[in-house]
């Protein structure tokens, strides 16, 4: 077995919130003092904790906190963060900022659950990340002098996930929260979608999997070395799932977890955090990237729940940004090959970001807001939308059915579509061979590629008369049937551009923008699980089946001149692993023999369901 130690840097890199680079001429350590403590949890644990808090003692100020599984350093009281809190704006203006290693993380005491299960009705000395964070904010509220009283909390990514639990059982104190990109269930967030596992994700079990035995400043885990750059040939030749466990043994707990867990089981069920998120009290402000390649479920659906079960402040900021992009600060804001504005974190970030947590934490609340209940940028057009509700109430249902001769049509017909899929030769999900762990480009890519192979279906409009603008959900009703007793099936939302369509300065050397197809949303549905997540069933060879996809929610225009294009393929590799088309109860288990070549067809009574505005 090969490591790699030196990798453990970069992916390490590329699970923190990003964070916008600071102004030269300020200097935190001139600004702020630190402070490193030891805060004691109901149970006993000590959770490793910094503090900045200005030196201006002249007044009193809220505290911002983000509680991280990614490390609070730098360590020591002498060493310093060239930039704290959400952004630059905040950390000028004056917060305590408060990071905190969770759980059996780094520095903090305790055993790390990836995911920790909340506990409803927490009786004496009984934890999870939401009392984690009460017990925390208890202790700072009552200890951290020039407090006001009023807390916020934020983070990306896993961060994300833990201000998200900040909100479950929240403690008075806590009137502010923005959840950024947080994990919302991991069958449908990150390591999972719609139970098909990301494979891309593989690597970073190193990551989580495995428990240190203290407190450390040092990681403690190194990952796996592919030997190559190329991760697509990397996953073909290892073959089943279970030859992985050359990689990662019996003390790798994430991957023991994962291979015993494959359904949508007790032990799932109970990690995921959407389901407790009722009745909520603090201000909410849920942020997300419309192009994240790791968070879309969670974010979405964050929002819409406590849209649902509470009475407070809730609101929602999506943009055109991959994983943690709107907290940097890029002038040309660009996903792949596709550029979409200028200066869009920056003016997040100060306007919207900042305004919400000044009027929650230093306004107390007082006054109006003069932030919108959505704001959502649209992808196509290039501009912020504000609607007043999301999904917008004034969108309208669009159909569209998988035609003959390739056609979206507005009406079901007898046709029918079938194709070879082989596991032997899976469509690639973007066309690159390099080993990364965030695929970013690819939410964007070019999928001309795809569209060209005959084991993808593609269907599209006639070029557009004048522009067609969709948002909310898609919903993907397929119906189908294979030859094999198992299939995952792939729906692609593609904006196909005009033959005279401009390059951009992001645009790669060897691609053009004229006919790009431009991914606008993409989603992957395990088809054992068409009918129960919980109990998972194979397909009847040859028997017209209805599998349905949600596809996350877009914000986007399609311009007049362009196309609308579906496609439908039953591959997407390695960005998820492999379906053997043969049923077997655990994937993770199956055998090389299981994995046979079969055809799968696609009916004309297949519908793609929109939400459409006409502006």
């Amino acid at each position: 077995m090969k490591l790699f130690r030196f990798s453990v840097i970069f992916l390490f890199l590329s699970f923190l919130p990003v964070q916008i680079i600071a102004q030269e001429e300020y200097d935190v350590k001139e600004h702020y003092d630190k402070t490193e403590v030891d805060i004691p949890m109901r149970d006993g644990t000590k959770l490793h904790t910094t503090i900045y808090s200005p030196k201006d003692t002249s007044k009193e100020y809220p505290i911002l906190m983000q509680r991280t599984p990614y490390s609070s350093r730098p360590y020591g009281e002498d060493q310093f963060r060239s930039l704290i809190g959400p952004n630059e704006y905040l950390m000028k203006e004056g917060n305590i900022v408060v990071y905190q290693d969770v759980r059996g993380r780094w520095m903090s005491e305790g055993k790390y659950d990836n995911m920790r299960a909340i506990i409803p009705n927490k009786k004496d000395d009984e934890f999870d990340e939401s009392s984690d964070t009460y017990d925390t904010i208890e202790w700072l509220i009552n200890n951290v002098e020039n407090n006001n009283g009023r807390v916020g909390t934020w983070g990306i990514s896993y961060p994300g996930h833990y201000a998200v639990a900040s909100l479950v059982d929240a403690h008075p104190a806590l009137k502010a929260a923005s959840p950024q990109a947080g994990i919302g269930d991991f069958f449908f967030d990150d390591f999972h979608h719609n139970g098909a596992y990301l494979l891309s994700y593989w690597r970073a079990t190193a990551l989580f999997g495995y428990d240190k035995t203290g407190p450390t400043t040092e990681s403690w885990y190194d990952l796996p070395d592919l030997g190559t750059q190329d991760q697509y040939q990397f996953f073909l030749d290892v073959g089943p799932l279970s030859n992985l466990d050359e990689y990662y043994g019996e003390d790798n707990i994430f991957w023991q977890q994962l291979k015993e867990h494959p359904n949508y089981d007790e032990f799932w069920q109970s990690r995921g955090i959407i389901q407790h998120l009722d009745d909520i009290k603090p201000a909410v402000m849920v942020v997300g990237g419309l192009f994240d390649a790791e968070d879309l479920y969670g974010p979405f659906n964050t929002y819409k729940k406590i849209e649902e079960t509470s009475d407070n402040h809730n609101i929602m900021v999506f943009g055109p940004w991959s994983h943690g992009d709107w907290a940097r600060q890029t002038e040309r804001q660009a996903v792949g090959n596709v550029y979409f504005g200028d200066n869009i974190s920056e003016d997040y970030q100060r306007n919207v970001e900042t305004t919400f947590f000044n009027h929650f934490l230093k306004k107390g609340g007082e006054g109006d807001l003069d932030l919108a209940e959505a704001y959502v940028y649209d992808t196509g057009a290039r501009k912020w939308n504000s609607y007043e509700a999301w999904p917008p109430k004034e969108a309208e249902p669009k159909v569209f059915y998988l035609g003959d001769e390739q056609e979206l049509t507005d009406e079901a017909t007898d046709n029918e579509e079938s194709f070879v899929s082989d596991p032997a030769k899976p469509v690639s999900y973007n066309n690159e061979i390099k080993a990364v762990f965030t695929p970013r480009e690819y939410m964007t890519g070019d999928q001309r590629f795809a569209a060209r192979r005959p084991d993808v279906l593609v269907f599209e409009t006639e070029v557009l008369e004048e522009d067609m603008k969709l948002a909310g959900e898609i919903e993907a009703r397929l119906n189908v049937a294979t030859t094999g007793t198992a299939a995952d099936w792939v729906v692609k939302v593609i904006d196909v551009y005009p033959p005279d369509a401009e390059d951009y300065e992001e645009t790669m050397e060897h691609l053009d923008m004229d006919n790009y197809h431009m991914m606008v949303r993409s989603e992957v549905m395990r088809g054992r699980f068409r009918n129960s997540f919980e109990n998972p069933e194979p397909f009847e060879p040859n028997k017209k089946t209805s599998v349905n996809i949600t596809l996350q929610d877009i914000n986007h225009t399609f311009k007049k001149g362009h196309k609308l294009q579906i496609q439908v393929q039953s591959t997407w590799f390695p960005l998820i692993d492999r379906n053997p088309q043969t049923y077997v109860p655990n994937i993770f288990k199956a055998e090389e023999e299981d994995f046979q070549q079969q055809t799968h067809t696609v009916f004309g009574d297949s519908a793609i369901e929109f939400s459409v505005i006409k502006e």
